[in-house]
C-alpha cells in the first residue's frame, strides 16, 4: 500500500470571515441565534447544532473506476462546511480514476491511499480507518447514488451523545427516489436476516452510509476480515457484540444501473447471506 500526501437548514447570514458562510453552519453564534429564532426542538429537526472545538469528520471515499463522478463528489463533500479529512482509497482503477485522485491529493484535506489491484470495499475501509485521525468516520461512496448533504443529519445523534452508531436509512420515508422493486426486496429480505440474527432491527443494513466514532471503527479493525461487500454486515455484527447503541437517520438515493458502473451483483448478495451466519449466527 502506498500513500500519497481531504441537509437542509436555513442559510446563514454571509461573511467575510476566513472561514466561509457554510462553515458557519455549525459556529455556536449561529446555531444560538437560530434556536433563538425558531426554537431548540425545530433546530434539531432541521440538524442545527454546534460542533465541538476541533472537531474533524474523516470520510472514507473507496473509488474504483469512477472518474466520472469522484470530482463531483469531493465537491459535494466540501459543500457540507464540515472539517474534513477526505480519505481517498484508489482501490486499483484503471480507467483514469488515477489520475484524477493525484490531482485531488494536492489539496490539505485530502489522503490518498493506493491499492496496486482491486482488493474490493471492504480493504478499501480497513486501509482508510487505518489511517483516519478524524473524531468521527463516515464511509462515502465515490459515484453519485449518496448525497453528501444527507451527512449532517447523521452527525446529529452522535454529537448529541444519543447514538454510538448511526446508519442513514433509504427506506421506510418520503423523500426518496423510489428504487426497482428487485432491490428493495432483496436489501429488505437482507436486512430482516441481519437483524434477527445480529440484533439490531434496522431498515437498511446494505446502506454505505455507516458514521461511527474513530474509536469505536478502530476498536474492531484488527478483527475484520470481509474483503467485498461483506463489510457491511460484518461491521454491524461487530458494533452490537460491542454493546454500541444504533441509530438510522433518512437519506436520499439516486440507483444507478450497471450500465452506468454498478459494481454489486447477485454474488454479493449471495455472500451477505454467507456473512449473517458466520458474524451472526456463529459469532466468528
Amino acid at each position: 500500500m502506498n500513500e500519497v500526501p481531504l441537509s437542509s437548514a436555513p442559510t446563514p447570514p454571509h461573511d467575510t470571515a476566513a472561514s466561509g458562510p457554510v462553515e458557519r453552519w455549525f459556529a455556536t453564534e449561529y446555531v444560538e441565534k437560530m434556536q433563538r429564532f425558531l426554537g431548540p426542538n425545530a433546530c434539531r429537526r432541521l440538524a442545527i447544532f454546534a460542533l465541538p472545538p476541533g472537531f474533524v469528520l474523516s470520510v472514507i471515499v473507496p473509488v474504483y473506476n469512477e472518474c466520472a463522478t469522484v470530482s463531483d463528489v469531493l465537491g459535494r463533500l466540501r459543500d457540507t462546511g464540515l472539517p474534513l479529512q477526505i480519505i481517498l482509497v484508489d482501490d486499483g482503477s484503471n480507467d483514469g480514476s488515477s489520475d484524477i485522485l493525484d490531482a485531488c491529493s494536492l489539496s490539505p484535506d485530502v489522503r490518498l491511499i493506493r491499492h496496486p489491484h482491486n482488493r474490493g470495499k471492504g480493504a478499501a475501509i480497513r486501509s482508510g480507518v487505518a489511517v483516519a485521525t478524524g473524531d468521527v468516520i463516515v464511509i462515502q461512496d465515490a459515484d453519485s447514488e449518496y448525497d453528501p448533504d444527507d451527512i449532517r443529519g447523521l452527525l446529529q445523534p452522535l454529537i448529541e451523545n444519543s447514538a454510538d452508531v448511526v446508519y442513514g436509512t433509504r427506506y421506510g420515508h418520503s423523500d426518496r427516489q423510489v428504487s426497482p422493486w428487485w432491490h428493495q426486496s432483496v436489501n429488505g429480505f437482507i436486512t430482516l436476516l441481519a437483524s434477527v440474527a445480529i440484533g439490531p432491527k434496522l431498515s437498511d443494513v446494505e446502506t454505505c452510509y455507516k458514521m461511527s466514532t474513530r474509536e469505536s471503527y478502530q476498536a474492531i479493525l484488527p478483527q475484520l476480515k470481509e474483503d467485498r461487500f461483506g463489510i457491511e454486515i460484518e461491521l454491524t455484527a461487530r458494533w452490537a457484540r460491542h454493546g454500541l447503541r444504533f441509530a438510522e437517520r433518512p437519506i436520499r438515493y439516486q440507483h444507478r444501473w450497471y450500465d452506468e458502473g454498478k459494481k454489486i451483483t447477485w454474488k454479493d448478495g449471495v455472500s451477505a447471506l454467507y456473512c449473517i451466519v458466520k458474524y451472526g449466527i456463529f459469532r466468528r
